[in-house]
């Protein structure tokens, strides 16, 4: 994809990602921690979102979370098309296509909700933003893109990636739902510093789950060409009939060699020559047939 692999697509937005986060982060230290207006007055740690709804974090916030989950969603989108060219190990039946089309439909709605939490701050819109909070459509897509993962690895046993991947991102899952729910338990309870924590702790983890999406483009590389692609998946059902009629016959009653249309090379097939010379009646020289004329 003019001229750079596909997975650099996860790397950048990963990238961009932290790199918004350590933005915010490093100069709010810089400034010396201010404590906000809109804060709760015992917090000594801001959220992400209060750093994001001053005047010099906003823009900042908007323009590095706009661009990470706009290129992360390509990346989902891309992985698909690469799945159904070829490219990539293709999916084993509509089930998969089905859950690679509701990850790709709830990371853009995932998407959408982060972008609208950038541009609805809390200082001015605090009911909106604590709307947005509740979107979690990273995490249903994660749910959709392992259960995927986790049937492509049962039918590609031979790809070892896909299995690693699955186990990635199902433990991304359970972390980030252990933190999520630790996050709203400590909000509750008014224990905001600690809540704070832990929204800077989901953020980051959330780096290494768009990373995780560097090694599944990886396989793509080495199939360029055509010739080298993913070919469409061997279904039991058609295994089993080929194995059925090669034990059974054909219709006609007569056997049926499932070796396909492989043509055997010159020197196995020449060595067969004189056996089947050995097999075919060759009448002795000088003998003249009887002649078959009544």
């Amino acid at each position: 994809m003019f001229g750079i692999s596909y997975w650099f697509l996860p790397l950048f937005a990963g990238c961009v990602w932290l790199g918004t986060l350590l933005a915010m982060l490093g100069t709010w230290l810089a400034k010396g921690s201010p404590h906000y207006g809109w804060m709760q007055t015992s917090m000594h740690i801001a959220y992400i979102s209060d750093i994001g709804a001053t005047s010099w974090g906003q823009p900042l916030f908007i323009a590095g979370s706009a661009v990470a989950v706009v290129v992360f969603d390509v990346a989902f989108i891309s992985e698909r098309w690469l799945r159904h060219k070829g490219r990539l190990a293709k999916n084993y039946n509509k089930t998969e296509k089905a859950l690679s089309i509701c990850a790709i439909i709830f990371a853009i709605i995932g998407a959408a909700g982060l972008i609208l939490l950038t541009i609805f701050d809390t200082k001015t819109y605090p009911s909106v933003h604590d709307a947005m909070l509740v979107v979690a459509g990273y995490i249903i897509s994660a749910i959709f893109i392992c259960a995927e993962y986790q049937r492509l690895g049962i039918h590609y046993r031979e790809h070892r990636i896909l299995r690693a991947s699955f186990w990635i991102k199902l433990t991304f899952i359970f972390v980030e739902l252990a933190l999520a729910i630790a996050f709203g338990v400590e909000s509750d309870r008014s224990v905001y510093n600690r809540a704070a924590v832990l929204e800077w702790t989901i953020s980051l983890i959330y780096i290494f789950y768009i990373w995780s999406f560097i090694i599944d483009f990886l396989p793509a590389t080495h199939t360029k060409h055509k010739n080298d692609r993913f070919g469409a998946p061997v279904r039991a059902g058609d295994d089993e009939m080929a194995m059925n009629t090669q034990d059974h016959g054909n219709n006609m009653g007569g056997p049926v060699y499932t070796g396909g249309g492989h043509q055997p090379d010159s020197s196995s097939y020449d060595s067969e020559q004189p056996m089947a010379e050995m097999g075919r009646y060759q009448p002795p020289q000088g003998h003249v047939p009887a002649s078959r004329n009544f």
